[in-house]
């Protein structure tokens, strides 16, 4: 049987559903694309500052472009945006290219979860906020923000408010040996009830002096405030910025604070220096590390690395660790005084990020550090 000869003519295309065009990955370059800052995010939409330290800074609202859809945009970013904008209400602009970040601050839900999840971009500061009463103060958490600020490059404070009701200087010195910047507050008048919001409000209005030296510390940087609820995070801002953010209490069952913003928001500060932002966030109340590695978690105890040069090769730092030259060293005489409560501090971290956790009372006393 004489074989087929086969032509052209045989060959039939299916014809594309979504039409003759051929797709390209090719994206226009927008060179024509102004820079803005992106101060709020809310449901898919992006509240940008065009030309902030010009003659006409502006607020745009934006929506994403397609081809940015996976990557997340976050308060502090600077981004390329086209299309109007004026900032005239009911005018949309859209967000075409992420600009090179020069710090991203991240955090995960646990020290467990692969999933990270960022907090802002572009900072320069990380403000660790905590109350010196009312809600009691946790040194884990300071450690926690410590770690999460050295891993992104970002300079660190402990700021300390309400210490007009409580003495702070017990539980700074706990830092006092480490390269951390730290500033007070305290109260000017005390608010009282606020039937709108059916809630006692605990939450103090700022010293004069206590906003100078804030003010003085944020002057020309990107900060960021994070700490638990109550601590007075937004009452800051307020102060600072001359905002309005919701404010709230302290629970009298718990003695944590109440969640009063949803959601993190950029904003200026009068009478300093252009390019000087705060980036309010939500109150957290914990600071998974999942994203850093075991060896920078180590490194970011800088008060306790040196004495690990006498651990033999491989050592974990744990308690059962064969030969672990911390455990000597931090009852030695030049070793600081919260040299002890720093180990221990660096191993519930290490065990956390094992998927560990320690024995003892302590761990139960201390495993809630975090919160």
């Amino acid at each position: 049987m004489a074989g087929r000869s086969w032509d052209e003519s045989d060959v039939r295309v299916r014809a594309n559903k979504r039409g003759s065009r051929p797709r390209t990955k090719q994206r226009p370059a927008h060179d024509d694309a102004v820079i803005a800052r992106v101060v709020a995010v809310d449901r898919g939409r992006y509240t940008c500052v065009v030309d902030e330290d010009g003659p006409t800074p502006r607020t745009v609202l934006c929506v994403r472009a397609k081809e940015l859809r996976r990557q997340p945009i976050v308060p502090g970013d600077r981004v390329g945006v086209v299309g109007d904008v004026s900032g005239e209400a009911d005018t949309l602009a859209r967000i075409v290219r992420i600009e090179p970040r020069s710090t991203v601050l991240r955090r995960s839900a646990d020290d467990t979860d692969p999933v990270e999840r960022v907090i802002v971009a572009n900072a320069d500061r990380l403000v660790l906020v905590l109350a010196a009463a009312s809600p009691t103060p946790r040194t884990g958490f300071v450690d926690r923000g410590l770690v999460a600020a050295w891993d992104a490059g970002i300079t660190p404070v402990v700021c300390m408010t309400k210490t007009d009701l409580q003495d702070p200087t017990e539980f700074l010195e706990h830092f006092e040996d480490l390269d951390v910047l730290t500033v007070t507050t305290q109260r000017a008048t005390e608010r009282g009830q606020r039937p709108e919001a059916g809630l006692h409000d605990t939450s103090l209005e700022v010293s004069p002096e206590s906003l100078d030296r804030l003010r003085a510390v944020l002057d020309g940087h990107v900060s960021v405030f994070l700490g638990p609820s109550g601590v007075g995070k937004s009452t800051l801002v307020n102060a600072l910025t001359g905002s309005q953010r919701a404010t709230g209490g302290v629970n009298d069952v718990t003695g944590r604070g109440r969640h009063t913003s949803s959601s993190a928001l950029a904003l200026t500060v009068p009478g300093t220096r252009p390019g000087t932002w705060v980036v309010d966030t939500p109150g957290i109340r914990s600071l998974g590390l999942a994203h850093v590695a075991e060896e920078d978690l180590l490194n970011a105890f800088t008060d306790l690395v040196p004495a690990t040069a006498d651990c033999p090769r491989g050592c974990l730092h744990t308690e059962d660790s064969p030969g672990c030259a911390l455990d000597a060293w931090v009852h030695r005489p030049e070793a600081p005084p919260a040299a002890p409560g720093r180990l221990e501090s660096l191993r519930r971290l290490l065990a956390a990020s094992r998927g560990e956790t320690q024995r003892g009372d302590s761990e139960k006393r201390l495993g809630q550090a975090i919160t």
